[in-house]
Formats: C-alpha cells, structure tokens, sequence
C-alpha cells in the first residue's frame, strides 16, 4: 500500500546488466561506469556514466536518491554500502538484481525505505520474482510502519515502531484505537488477523487521531492529516507569529500538528509573505477562498468589522469549514499576538470527515490476460504492484490473486455492476490513491478502460487529475486463436451480441455486414441464461452469406483451468453449448480444418481466398 520511491537510480557495471536495467527506464536513471561507453563499446542510449571508483560516485547518489538498484552480486553491493548506513527511516531502499532478471531482493529499507514494494515492481517488470526476507511479509500481512502512508498519515512523535513490529513478528495482536482517518486499512488485503479493537492488555497499543496524546500511552502513533487550519492575519504579519500562534492553538487543544493537512484563508491573502513562508515550512497547502464564498459559511463567531474589512463576516472560521468539507469546527477563532512584534492571526481549527492524502492520484486501467497467470504482461503485473487499491469483477479478482501483496485494498464487484466499478475507482483516485481498475483479456476491448473514461468525461474531468494509464492484455480473440491455430490470418472482426448497451438493430446490421463481407469474425457475450435468440440468428445470418461447411469454434475459458474447445461447422453449431465465457469464432470462406488446427492462409504459398488446402 506504499508508493515506489520517486527519486530512484540504477546501476550496473557490465553492458549485460545495463541491458537489463533498461527495461526499466524510463522510470529509472541508470548509471554506467565511463569505460563501457568508450569506442566499440556501445552503452544503452539514455544513461548516465561516471568516472572513478563507484564507491565515491555512491556517496552521490546515497545522499540524492531514495532509492537505488544494484545489478551486482550481493555481496558486493553490501561491501559497498556498510559504510554508508545510519538509520532505516533515512537510508535509500536497496535492491539487487542477478544478471539474468531472475531475482530481485530487497537488500535494505524494506518498509520504511519501499524497498520491498520496489524489489516487486522490479521483479514484475523484469519477469523475475521478488525476494523479501521480512517478517510481516513472511505473515501476510503490511508493515505497520507503512500502514498510513497510501492515506498520507504521519508518525507520531515518540512512536516505537521497532517494539511494535516486534509483538507483531512474535504474534501479538496488536491494540488499535482509531479516532480519526479512513478504515479501509483494516479491509486490505492480509493472510492473517494482526489487530484488536481497543484492547488495552493487548502487548502494544496503535492510535490511528488527530489528537497527541502522551507518547508513553501508546506504542506507536499515526496521525491522519483531517486538521485545516483557517486563518485571517493583518498585512505583514510575520511567520513567527502565525507559527507560535498555531503550536499555542493546537497544544491547548490537544491536538497534533502532524494532523494537519493544510491552511486555508481568504484569497487576498494569497500573496501574505508570511503565511506562504509558513506554508512551505511544513508542506501545508494553502487553499485561498473568495469573500462571497466564505460569506456564505454560517459561524459561531461573525464579525461586522471583518466584514467592513473584507466582505464577510469570518475568515479564520469559515475558511476552516470550507476546507474541512463542512466538517466539525473543533476550534473558534482565537486571535493571537507576541509583544514587541508587528501583525497578528486569527486561527481557527476544523476537523474533516476524510484526510488529505497530500498525493495526486492514479487510475490504472489494466488488462490481465486470458486468466493464466503466465499470460499478464510484465507491464500489468508491475501496474497491479504499485496500486493502493485494486477493484474488478470478483472472477477477474480471484483469479489474478497470486499477483496481488499484502496491505493491498481489493475491492471486488459482481458482473453487472461495472458502472459503480468505475465510480468507485474515480473516487479512491481523486482522493489520491493509486487505483487499478481490471478486466479480462483487453481492458480496451470490451473492458473497463472505456467505461471509466466515459466517467471521467461525465465528470468534467480536467485530462490531468487523476493521471490515467492503459495497460493492454491479451485478448479473448488473441487467446482463443492461439489455441486454435491461426484462424485471424486474413481481415478479421469482433462483435458482441450484447444488446444491454446496444440496441439489437445495430448488433444485427454489424453481423450482416459482416458476414457479406467474409470477415473472420469472433463473438464476445455470445449467450447468457436469459438471453439465447442473439446467437441464433447469427447463425442465420451467417449462413445466407457463407457456406454451411464453414469451419466454427467456441473457445471456452481459454488458458483457465477449465478451458473446453469445441470444433464444429457453422450449419452444426452447438448453440446450447455456448454461455457467456464462450468465444465463437466463425471462419471466412477460405478457412480450413487441418487435424485439431483452424487455418485461415495468408496466401504466401499461392492459396487463393477460397481455394482449399
């Protein structure tokens, strides 16, 4: 449920490493040794070298990147690094690749670092498997000090992480007292329960609040970012005021500055020195609203001077609420000062029902394939990787299963409800998460992919945010033809007998063109139980155009571990065979039978279209 490290660089010493790092780029720097791009020694096009020992360029890179992918042997790589180790929540992810992409192992910073997140990104990119060493992943299960970071959460001050990993590896249950943040965490995917509700003889305690209590109550604390901070200030006032002013606020009021996801104001305040300097400090977004809107906001506090000033009766107040989603104002305005120093705030603090994530989000539209797991592309499986979320059709979910890691939230809905498939996932991406949205074979081809752009449009979606990124697969009609031969060797089409999205006359007008035309021609959603006349009277159509000899094969669940193949003609077609997981692909007028394999020739060896085998 972790992001991969953004800042990330590899390194190889010999051209077939390279090599094989490439495969990761462009999302990757990769760094060569100056002597592989002498003449006659062509390095990769877009990597960088560098000259001298590589362990003095490391000290470079330790220190710029988060996270770095060695192609040497282990050994090697942690003779390199022992000296530049210091702490786990500051040292770069570590992973290392063989030569032969079989491995990648996560070497260092597992959680914290996104070392294990990266060594499976890796590995699913290269075609190889991960190899991860620790205990929560050997158990099933996130690491609890990652658990927030999908949600934007922070760790709290005095938190002992260690200790709490420690019940966890040893198989404690865990207390969790959660008072503020989204629960989905507790619905992600894990092979074990690690956590009870609340039980305070638990041997480690968890506080998922917006509050800061003392730290020895509790093992380890997150705080999860739902505090928007509305504030009104004279002109000029500097950032030491607002600062001190905030910390008195909070602090009064127990609550955690690590809570806080942002500080909202009135729009003349834009520019305020003060307040963008403080803003920057502590990466708070700063979210600046009109008078007429914030006028609009009913305050417990209004001021007839503030709206002489300003135009509306409450800045502090008002802004909170705006930002927070009209959630609880758990704060009115309080007005500060410090003596000898000019300017002064006015602060006011409001508690949203959801937290910031403080990322922008993705919809990764993915394509899985067939339903064999050695048939999802290198390209889907490193997208299914690095999602926070996963949502499908509960089939295409189960059978993707091995693919999927601990910590990850998987969201699986019947067939019939793909539109709330595609809603769901818009809105887990605009909050911020990585989303995949699956289908089977293609998503582009009778799949999601299309569906949750029609949303996205629907919602006047600006073309930004959420990104959006399409992972092909191979689809129905690639699968079924590969197990039948090469029946898709001439002009070929594909059309659903579904009329739930479209109507009937259009279906029937397509297949009658289609069939004139001599297409070689594959049905999808051929016949369900409550909808049996569609495939029989493509059968009829296709007949007054084609021989009744004209070889047909329904392809059932291909590459599953139920796959039934049915070879017939299209005067004997099977219909009470044929259900929704069926692919019928009907040949053209020169498509033959040659023992068990269907061949449509090309006309390299001189068939003519028409002529037999």
């Amino acid at each position: 449920m972790i992001s991969l490290p953004s800042d990330r660089a590899a390194i190889a010493l010999t051209l077939t490493g390279a090599q094989l790092l490439q495969q990761l780029l462009p999302e990757v720097t990769l760094w060569l040794p100056a002597d592989l791009a002498n003449p006659g020694r062509v390095a990769p096009p877009g990597c960088q070298t560098y000259a001298g020992p590589l362990r003095d360029h490391l000290k470079h890179l330790w220190q710029s990147q988060q996270a770095l992918i060695f192609c040497l042997a282990t050994g090697a790589v942690v003779r390199l690094i022992a000296p530049l180790l210091q702490d786990k929540s500051r040292d770069p992810a570590v992973v290392v690749v063989d030569e032969t992409g079989q491995f990648a192992i996560s070497l260092c910073g597992g959680h914290r670092g996104g070392a294990d997140q990266l060594a499976r990104w890796v590995a699913a990119r290269l075609g190889g498997e991960a190899v991860l060493t620790g205990a929560s992943t050997g158990a099933g299960r996130v690491g609890v000090d990652v658990l927030g970071e999908p949600f934007g959460w922070r760790r709290g001050e005095g938190s002992d992480w260690d200790a709490l990993s420690m019940a966890l590896a040893h198989r404690q249950p865990v207390s969790v007292v959660q008072e503020s943040g989204s629960r989905l965490w507790q619905s992600a995917r894990s092979t074990e329960p690690w956590w009870l509700e609340a039980d305070r003889s638990a041997a480690a305690q968890l506080l998922i609040s917006h509050r800061a209590p003392p730290a020895q109550t509790y093992t380890a604390l997150w705080h999860p970012r739902v505090l928007w901070l509305g504030i009104g200030c004279e002109r000029g006032t500097p950032r030491v005021v607002l600062e001190q002013g905030i910390e008195q606020v909070l602090a009064a009021q127990g609550l955690a500055k690590q809570a806080v996801a942002g500080v909202a104001t009135l729009d003349l305040k834009a520019d305020e020195a003060g307040l963008v300097e403080l803003c920057n400090a502590y990466d708070w977004p700063l979210r600046t609203l009109d008078a007429q809107t914030l006028s609009q906001v009913t305050v417990p506090n209004p001021s007839a001077v503030v709206t002489a000033a300003v135009g509306t009766p409450s800045v502090a107040e008002a802004a909170a609420l705006v930002a927070s989603e009209f959630g609880t104002l758990l704060v009115g305005k309080q007005i500060f000062r410090l003596p000898e120093t000019q300017g002064a705030a006015t602060i006011a603090v409001a508690l949203a029902q959801r937290e910031s994530t403080g990322r922008l989000g993705e919809l990764l539209l993915v394509g899985t394939g067939p339903g064999s797991l050695d048939q999802v592309t290198p390209a889907a499986r490193a997208a299914l990787v690095r999602a926070d979320a996963v949502i499908g059709y509960s089939l295409y979910i189960e059978l993707i299963q091995p693919l999927l890691r601990p910590g990850q939230i998987v969201e699986a809905l019947p067939i019939t409800q793909e539109r709330a498939r595609a809603q769901r996932a818009i809105e887990l991406a605009q909050w911020g998460l990585s989303v995949a949205v699956i289908s089977s074979g293609d998503c582009g081809i009778y799949g999601m992919a299309g569906l949750v752009l029609e949303e996205l449009r629907v919602q006047a979606w600006d073309g930004k945010t959420p990104t959006v990124a399409v992972f092909p697969g191979i689809s129905a009609l690639q699968s079924a033809a590969s197990r039948l031969g090469a029946p898709l060797m001439q002009d070929f089409c594909a059309i659903s007998l579904s009329d739930l999205l479209t109507p009937w006359a259009a279906i029937r007008e397509r297949l009658e063109a289609a069939a004139r035309a001599d297409f070689v021609t594959t049905l999808y959603n051929p016949r369900s139980r409550s909808r049996i006349e569609p495939l029989s009277a493509a059968q009829q159509i296709f007949l007054q155009h084609r021989d009744p000899a004209t070889p047909v094969a329904l392809v059932r669940s291909a590459y599953r571990d139920s796959e039934q193949i049915t070879r017939t003609t299209l005067a004997e077609l099977p219909l009470e065979q044929v259900d929704m997981l069926t692919l019928v692909l009907i040949g053209n007028r020169s498509t033959r039978f040659y023992g068990d394999w269907l061949i449509t020739p090309r006309g390299y060896l001189g068939f003519e279209l028409g002529s037999e085998l």
